[in-house]
C-alpha cells in the first residue's frame, strides 16, 4: 500500500501539508518537471491542475494546488471592490495568476511573463510550505536569501509571531 499524503483538517476541509526543498531545472521550452516527492504529498485528485502566481512579499512564484487557490479566491472575492485599496489589491494580486496543467511527464509550463518576473531561466528551487503552497525560486536568489538568514532575528520573529508578543531585548532584566 502506498504512502498517503499528510492531511490537516481545517474548517471541515482537508488540506495537504506540503514540505521540502527540491532542486529542479526548467527546460528550454519553459517546462518545470514537478518532483515525485512533492506530487506524492498531494491527494491523488489534486495532482493535475495548479494555479501559478507572483508572490506577494518576495520575488518568486507561488504554485497553488487548485483547491488551495479556490479558497484564496473565495476570501478575495468577499472584498468590496468599491473600496479603492481592495480594488487595487485584487487587481495586483490576481494579475498574472494562471492555471497550469500537469502533462504526462509531470511537467507544468511556466508562463513567460511570470518566469521573467522571478528571473527563472533554468535552475530553480521549489520550497514547499505547510500552508499548501510551493514557492518557485531562481536558485541563486533562493540561496542568497537563505544565506542571509540570521538565527537571532528569526528567533525574535518567531517569539513575536508565535509567542504572543514582542521579544524581550537581550539586555532586559525582568
Amino acid at each position: 500500500m502506498g504512502k498517503l499524503p499528510l492531511l490537516l483538517r481545517l474548517q471541515n476541509q482537508e488540506v495537504a501539508i506540503l514540505t521540502g526543498e527540491f532542486d529542479c531545472t526548467v527546460d528550454a521550452k519553459g517546462r518545470l518537471a514537478l518532483p515525485s516527492g512533492l506530487l506524492k504529498q498531494l491527494p491523488e485528485g489534486g495532482r493535475a491542475k495548479f494555479v501559478i502566481n507572483r508572490s506577494i512579499f518576495k520575488k518568486c512564484l507561488v504554485l497553488y494546488p487548485l483547491d488551495a487557490w479556490e479558497k484564496i479566491v473565495a476570501d478575495v472575492s468577499g472584498l468590496n471592490r468599491f473600496n479603492r485599496k481592495n480594488d487595487e489589491f485584487i487587481r495586483q494580486y490576481s494579475n498574472g495568476a494562471t492555471t497550469v496543467e500537469v502533462d504526462a511527464s509531470n511537467r507544468v509550463l511556466l508562463p513567460k511573463r511570470l518566469a521573467a518576473y522571478a528571473d527563472i531561466l533554468k535552475d530553480v528551487v521549489l520550497a514547499a510550505h505547510v500552508d499548501n503552497k510551493v514557492e518557485i525560486w531562481n536558485e541563486k536568489a533562493y540561496n542568497d536569501m537563505m544565506n542571509s538568514f540570521d538565527p537571532d532575528a528569526f528567533g525574535n520573529l518567531a517569539e513575536e509571531v508565535l509567542g504572543g508578543g514582542k521579544p524581550k531585548d537581550d539586555g532586559d532584566v525582568s
